[in-house]
C-alpha cells in the first residue's frame, strides 16, 4: 500500500460547483510529486483537502495506514509552505523557526538543538537574529521552510512558495527545496502551474484538468509521452492531427498517411509533434508527410518559427536560422514517426 492514498476524493463549493470529481492519487514514502496544471484545474483544492483545510464531500485520504479524512488540521503533523511565507514579522528567524516546537511544549533545550540544527540545514545560521523585513524573499521562503520542517511533519505541503521570487532566484530554491527533500527523506506534495519548475523537482507530476488528474507519471514520460490532448498542449505541444484508423496506419483528414511508432490505445485518434521535431522533406518520401505553404515566419534566435498552412491544417514548425524560407515557399513537411504522438481526446 502507498504512504499517501487519495481515494474517491470529491470536493464541492457552495453544494453546486464541483472541484474536485472522484480524484485518486497515491504517492510513495519519501517521493516529491507535484500537481500542476492551469488555474481553477482543483490542484490548491487538492492541497488543502490533504491538509485538514477543506473537508471532502466523498472519499477517503490516509498516510501511513492511517485514515486521517475527517482528523483536524492540528492533529495532522503536516508541515505547510505558501507562496506568502506567513513568517510573524515582530519575531526574529529563530524564534519563527522555534514557533511549532514551543506549540507542541517542547523543553528548551530540545526546541534550540532543532532549531539550530534546522538553520544549519537551510544556512539561515548567520541570519539567526533578524527580522523578516531585514531579509531578501528567498532568505524568507527559506525561513518557512526551515519552520515547516523542524516539527519533522509526516507530510510536507507546499502551494507555490516560489510564486513571488524573481527568475534567478526561483530557480535556486527549487534546487534548495529538492536539496532539503531529498536530505530529509520527506514525503512532499508540491502545487506549481510552472511545468519547467515542476518537471526540474518532481519524483512523479500529477497533471489536473477540471478535478481530475488526466496523467500521473514521470516527468520524462509526461514531458515525451502525453497521453490526452489536454496534456499535450499544456505541456507545449502545439500540432494536432485527426486521424482514422486504416489497418496499421493512420490517415489525416486531407488522405496524408503515417506511421507511429509509439504505443497507443484504441481511443487514441490525435496524432501531434512538437515544432522542434519537424523535418523538411527532400527524400521524396510518401508516408509521413504534409505539403504546406509557408505562411508567417518568427525569427527565434537560433532558428526561425514558421506557420505552415496544409490540407491537415496549420503547423508551427521551428527550422534553423541558416536556411530561412520566404512567405509563399512550398514545402513538404516530414513528421518522423518516433516524434509523432498518439493521444487521447
Amino acid at each position: 500500500m502507498a504512504f499517501m492514498t487519495l481515494e474517491n476524493i470529491s470536493v464541492c463549493y457552495d453544494k453546486k460547483k464541483q472541484i474536485l470529481k472522484g480524484l485518486d492519487l497515491e504517492v510513495e514514502k519519501g517521493e516529491l510529486v507535484s500537481l500542476l496544471g492551469p488555474s481553477g484545474c482543483g490542484k490548491t483544492t487538492t492541497l488543502r483537502a490533504v491538509a485538514g483545510f477543506i473537508e471532502p464531500q466523498e472519499g477517503t485520504f490516509c498516510l501511513d495506514g492511517e485514515d486521517l479524512t475527517r482528523v483536524p488540521v492540528h492533529k495532522r503533523n503536516f508541515g505547510l509552505v505558501f507562496q506568502s511565507y506567513a513568517l510573524f514579522p515582530h519575531l526574529s528567524v529563530y524564534d519563527n523557526v522555534a514557533f511549532g516546537l514551543k506549540m507542541r511544549k517542547m523543553g528548551k533545550e530540545e526546541i534550540d538543538r532543532k532549531v539550530k540544527s534546522m538553520l544549519e540545514i537551510c544556512g539561515l545560521t548567520d541570519l539567526a537574529d533578524r527580522f523578516p523585513q531585514q531579509m531578501s524573499g528567498g532568505q524568507r521562503q527559506r525561513v518557512a521552510l526551515a519552520r515547516a520542517l523542524v516539527i519533522e511533519p509526516k507530510l510536507l505541503l507546499l502551494d507555490e512558495p516560489l510564486s513571488n521570487l524573481d527568475a534567478k532566484l526561483r530557480v535556486n530554491m527549487r534546487v534548495e527545496i529538492k536539496r532539503l527533500q531529498k536530505k530529509l527523506g520527506i514525503t512532499t506534495l508540491f502545487v506549481t502551474h510552472d511545468q519547467e519548475e515542476c518537471f526540474s523537482i518532481s519524483d512523479k507530476v500529477a497533471v489536473m484538468n477540471q478535478g481530475v488528474i488526466e496523467q500521473y507519471d514521470s516527468p520524462e514520460n509526461i514531458y515525451r509521452r502525453p497521453k490526452t490532448e489536454f496534456v499535450a498542449r499544456f505541456i507545449g505541444f502545439e500540432n494536432f492531427l485527426n486521424f482514422r484508423k486504416e489497418g496499421s496506419r493512420y490517415a489525416a483528414e486531407n488522405g496524408a498517411v503515417f506511421s507511429v511508432e509509439t504505443p497507443h490505445e484504441e481511443d487514441a485518434l490525435i496524432g501531434t509533434i512538437r515544432p522542434d521535431d519537424i523535418e523538411i522533406d527532400r527524400e521524396g518520401r510518401r508516408e509521413n508527410v504534409l505539403e504546406g505553404t509557408v505562411g508567417v515566419r518568427t525569427f527565434l534566435g537560433k532558428s526561425y518559427q514558421y506557420e505552415v498552412s496544409t490540407g491537415a491544417g496549420k503547423f508551427m514548425v521551428n527550422m534553423r536560422a541558416e536556411e530561412p524560407f520566404k512567405e509563399g515557399d512550398s514545402i513538404r513537411l516530414y513528421l518522423p514517426e518516433n516524434k509523432l504522438i498518439l493521444v487521447r481526446k
